[in-house]
Order: C-alpha cells, then sequence, then structure tokens
C-alpha cells in the first residue's frame, strides 16, 4: 500500500461534472490499495473572479484582507469535493491550510512556508479516510490566514507529501506531461518521460509554466518524487527524479519560450564599487524579481547596467531604478517591454561541447538577433525580439532533433 498525493488545478475542479470526475478517480486510486490525500485549487477562474470584485470596491487592497478573500475560494472548492467523494460512497474529511498544519511567514500575497505539521491529515489517513486540503493557503506566525501565491497549490501538494513521508505526489493539470517545447508554438513538440529535477528547475525558472518553480524547488530540496500528468486523459505523464540515467540523458531535453519579461537599462553608471549592490539590494527590498543582468565593460569611468524582471514588476522597477539613477547621478533610464527569451535546457550540455556554437548559429541563420546572454551549467538563456520568439523556438528544437522520439 502506497501513500500518494494527488493535486488537482482550477481547470481539473472546474464545474460539478469534473468534481465528480476527480472523485472517481480518487475512488479508482483507493481501489488500488493506496491512500490519497487531495490536495486542490479554487474552481475555474475563482482567484480572478475574487480578485475583480476587489478591484471593484477597493484600491488599497490591505494584505490580509486580500489574502482572507483570495483563499475563500479552495475552502469552497474542498467542501465541494468532500461531498462528490461521500456520494462515492468514500469517507473525507476538508482542512483549510492552517488545519493541515501549514505555518508561514508574515509576507501576504505570496507567503512562504515555514513549516507544515500535518497531524490531523495523518490521522485522517490512518483511519482509513481521504483527506482534501485547500491549496495555496496557509497560517502566519502572527495567526493570519496567508496565501502562498499563483500556482501555489503545487507548493502545498509537494510540501504535503514530504510532511507525511508521501511514495509519490500526482500533480494533475490541464496538460500530459512536460514537453520538449511549448507545443502550442512547435508541432513537433514531444512529450518527456522521465526528466531531472535540475532540468526542470531550470525550465521553470526560465518559463515554463506548470509545475510551479517553488514546488519543483521543494522536491528537489527534500528528494520527493513527482508525476506531472493530465487532469484529463488520465495518462501516464512526466516522472520527475532525481537523475535520468546515461543511457536516456539527452544533450537537450527542452527549448522553453518565454515572453513574460521586459528589460531595464541604466545608462551612464559611475563604474564605483557599491553602485550595483545599492541598486539591487533597492529592487530586492521592493519584492522585484530580477533575472538575467548584464553589466558592459566600463569606458571613461561609466558602465551601462541591463537586467530582465517579470513585466508585472516593470513599473515598480522603473520608479526604482529612476530614483537611483538620480541619486547616484547616471545617466538615465530605459525599458523594453517588447523582449522575448528562448532558452535550451540539458544537463547532458555539460559533457558535449558545441551547445553553445548550435544555438548561436541556428539564431543567426534564422535571422534572429541576440540582445543578450545568461547560462548556466544546464542552461543557455538569449533575450531577443517578443516577435522573434515563436520562430526561434522551432528552429532550435529542429536543431536539436527533440521532435524525434
Amino acid at each position: 500500500m502506497a501513500l500518494v498525493v494527488q493535486k488537482f488545478g482550477g481547470t481539473s475542479v472546474a464545474n460539478g461534472e469534473r468534481m465528480r470526475e476527480v472523485a472517481d478517480h480518487v475512488r479508482r486510486t483507493r481501489a488500488r490499495g493506496d491512500d490519497v490525500v487531495l490536495v486542490v485549487s479554487a474552481m475555474g477562474k475563482e482567484t480572478d473572479e475574487l480578485l475583480r470584485l476587489a478591484n471593484e470596491v477597493s484600491k488599497t487592497q490591505p494584505g490580509r484582507e486580500m489574502d482572507m478573500l483570495i483563499t475563500a475560494g479552495e475552502r469552497k472548492a474542498i467542501a465541494l469535493m468532500c461531498m462528490a467523494l461521500h456520494d462515492m460512497g468514500i469517507p473525507a474529511d476538508s482542512f483549510t491550510g492552517s488545519q493541515a498544519g501549514f505555518l508561514t511567514d508574515t509576507n501576504h500575497r505570496n507567503a512562504k512556508i515555514l513549516q507544515v505539521r500535518p497531524d490531523r491529515v495523518r490521522a485522517t489517513v490512518d483511519a482509513g479516510r481521504v483527506a482534501v486540503v485547500a491549496g495555496a493557503q496557509g497560517v502566519s506566525t502572527s495567526n493570519d490566514v496567508t496565501f502562498l501565491g499563483r500556482g501555489g497549490s503545487d507548493t502545498t501538494a509537494v510540501a504535503l507529501a514530504h510532511g507525511l513521508g508521501a511514495d509519490a505526489c500526482e500533480l494533475y493539470t490541464d496538460v500530459s506531461g512536460v514537453f520538449t517545447t511549448d507545443p502550442r508554438v512547435c508541432e513537433t513538440a514531444r512529450k518527456i518521460p522521465r526528466i531531472s529535477f535540475d532540468e526542470l528547475l531550470e525550465m521553470t525558472a526560465v518559463g515554463c509554466p506548470k509545475p510551479v518553480m517553488r514546488s519543483v524547488e521543494v522536491a528537489r530540496a527534500y528528494g520527493v518524487p513527482l508525476h506531472v500528468r493530465s487532469a484529463f486523459t488520465w495518462e501516464p505523464g512526466t516522472w520527475v527524479v532525481k537523475e535520468v540515467p546515461d543511457m536516456e540523458k539527452a544533450i537537450i531535453s527542452a527549448v522553453v519560450p518565454d515572453t513574460s519579461q521586459a528589460k531595464v537599462t541604466i545608462t551612464g553608471v559611475p563604474d564605483k564599487p557599491g553602485i550595483a549592490a545599492e541598486l539591487f539590494r533597492a529592487l530586492a527590498d521592493a519584492n522585484v524579481n530580477v533575472d538575467m543582468i548584464v553589466q558592459n565593460v566600463s569606458d571613461h569611468g561609466v558602465t551601462d547596467i541591463s537586467f530582465t524582471v517579470p513585466r508585472e514588476h516593470l513599473v515598480a522597477a522603473t520608479t526604482i531604478t529612476s530614483d537611483m539613477a538620480a541619486h547616484i547621478g547616471a545617466q538615465k533610464v530605459a525599458t523594453d517591454d517588447s523582449i522575448g527569451r528562448v532558452s535550451v535546457v540539458g544537463a547532458g550540455m555539460a559533457s558535449n561541447p558545441g551547445v553553445a556554437a548550435t544555438m548561436f548559429e541556428t539564431l543567426s541563420n534564422t535571422g534572429v538577433n541576440i540582445e543578450m546572454i545568461s547560462t548556466s551549467a544546464i542552461r543557455i538563456s538569449c533575450v531577443i525580439a517578443e516577435v522573434d520568439v515563436d520562430r526561434a523556438t522551432v528552429a532550435l528544437h529542429d536543431a536539436f532533433e527533440l521532435g524525434q522520439g
């Protein structure tokens, strides 16, 4: 007998029919002898609707009240899911994040998990019942309800799997696994049967939307086996493991397109110690997530610094950088929200030379200009024009022969 944590996202529980299908899947999992803990997100576009209502009534939107509002969607979903399970003769109990033992920091709208104490969930499972846990929420050290942020249900499921010592964590979503690239962009995209934590972590860091990067970080840190799979076809998906055997390891595992970034450039920056530290500390204190950073060679005592941020952080980043430019005597700040990024990821590139050359040659032959480059041991990312992202993705996918199974 195994203990399995199964997480279902908003599209998977969007209505009563979908919930009954999930309940039937839980019934079949239990029929094979496994215990189940269920983690569910808010139904469909419920969170978007709650945010719309908040925008209608408030411009201030205090973080504490926003978290109380947003987490209501998951509480509604767990109660309905338990009702669907009971209708199938499956005993089940619902738990909010705090009842399930999730202790978080005090950062509203994007809280971090500090500890999981799943005693009540464990007792429910030991009693032969299904525990249905609200995703993306907890209780802070100040005893307030907190929201883990968009996609936080993935992180809830992985953290709960670790806390319970589960045999696997299954993340059910609207895609059938992790693909070699976005199948909407490239028709030869292929589902990857097994991928390493390191590779998936790099993919999520540069734009792969599912699963959420924080969940992969937790799974990697604690060795939680992940299975990313479809909630609509129930077919086997992608297993995420510590390391893929050498015989199965491809040089490049995936090409990841991303059009969610914007670029900020501050020119004429005095080239002296402490300037970059001051700039990026100010951005960090404002919770602006900086990704790629490029600093030019100093010329006559000044330099240019360019960096990328999520587009939703662009206004804050521009304001902070402009204030900093005036403070340090830099020349000006320029922004560009029409950039994109394309990345190649693969653990095999660490021992295979020529990946960078192939990538740059392919982009050149496709007529794509590179604006910025960033690398790690298993990833190369290039900032390019947004309009070039799709054709660059297809060209790289073909160049590295990822469509061949």
